[in-house]
């Protein structure tokens, strides 16, 4: 591993690897060192004690170089004494690094749903982790009694990144250490040919983004989130290729395109360069699911359904 001389501007300079992810060593201060990911991102951290466990400090422009290297110090200094203490950190903060790792280690499509559900259900911002409690965190996942499924989810979710944090000193003790979430058996359901027409129908206005969403599901029979993130480059005539991230059992996936879904394709607006299906702010696909769903259903009179049932039905209708 390369070894520098950590300075504001060599760390300007440092290279973006094209994969994975570089650590630069300081020569000054051992186990003091920056991260560099493959997406830019640069992050403190350290490397110390006999496990040679890594302490990740802060990310480049969020602190000084100044302040990463006292802290640095400091850790040493208290290893070297005997003492353990964890890392004040915000959640903010725990939250982005725990990202950043999870793009490194992960497949694209899991880093963007953790991404989701921090952003969506626990919203903390620049509370200590510390004082995020037990009840805090119930709180939460009481307000998705309604949706057990993305109550599961949402769980899983933070209580990875919890155990993160504890992992990395950044917590004593886990706070969903003790939370359980009762996992259902999906509720599945299959519409009428009838009922499915009526959609259909309705979705081929193509009056919102979601209204596209809907009618590819019906007429290609993918999962929610394949359609979701669909790329402008993975369609090509008459056929669509999804790559091994975006897929279940992480295989490419190419299937074919019928004249009405390409008609549909067709008709829906370029608003971003890389997504077919952009979110309204930043460049992150759709994500506005439940509000569009709610809005697409006061429009037509089929109810009690998932858009996961959506393509059950056209499954079971092969």
């Amino acid at each position: 591993m390369p070894k520098i001389t950590l300075s504001n501007i060599s760390i300007r300079n440092l290279k973006i690897p094209e994969v994975g992810q570089v650590t630069y060593y300081d020569k000054n201060l051992p186990g003091f060192n920056v991260r560099v990911s493959q997406g830019g991102t640069k992050t403190y951290s350290l490397v110390s004690g006999t496990t040679r466990s890594r302490i990740t400090l802060g990310r480049v422009g969020i602190i000084s170089l100044v302040d990463a290297r006292k802290e640095a110090k400091q850790i040493l200094a208290e290893n070297t004494l005997g003492k353990n203490r964890p890392k004040m950190l915000t959640y903010q903060d725990a939250r982005d690094v725990f990202l950043e790792e999870s793009e490194v280690k992960n497949k694209e499509a899991t880093t963007r749903e953790y991404r989701r559900h921090f952003d969506t259900h626990f919203r903390y911002g620049r509370t200590p982790l510390t004082e995020i409690t037990q009840q805090d965190i119930k709180k939460r996942l009481t307000k998705l009694n309604n949706r057990p499924s993305e109550k599961r989810h949402a769980f899983v979710a933070i209580r990875r990144l919890m155990r993160w944090c504890v992992a990395n000193q950044y917590l004593t003790h886990n706070p969903t250490d003790g939370i359980k979430v009762e996992t259902q058996k999906p509720r599945e359901r299959v519409l009428s040919p009838v009922e499915l027409k009526t959609m259909l129908k309705r979705a081929l206005e193509q009056k919102t983004m979601f209204d596209s969403i809907v009618a590819l599901l019906i007429l290609t029979g993918q999962r929610r989130g394949e359609i979701g993130a669909l790329e402008w480059d993975w369609v090509q005539d008459n056929q669509i290729t999804l790559p091994e991230w975006i897929t279940k059992n992480g295989r490419v996936h190419v299937f074919p395109v019928g004249e009405l879904a390409q008609k549909v394709i067709s008709q829906i607006p370029r608003k971003h360069n890389v997504f077919v299906f952009p979110a309204r702010v930043g460049g992150r696909i759709f994500n506005g699911w439940s509000k569009s769903k709610v809005s697409f259903d006061k429009e037509h009179d089929v109810g009690g359904y998932t858009l996961h049932d959506l393509r059950e039905t056209v499954t079971n209708s092969v």
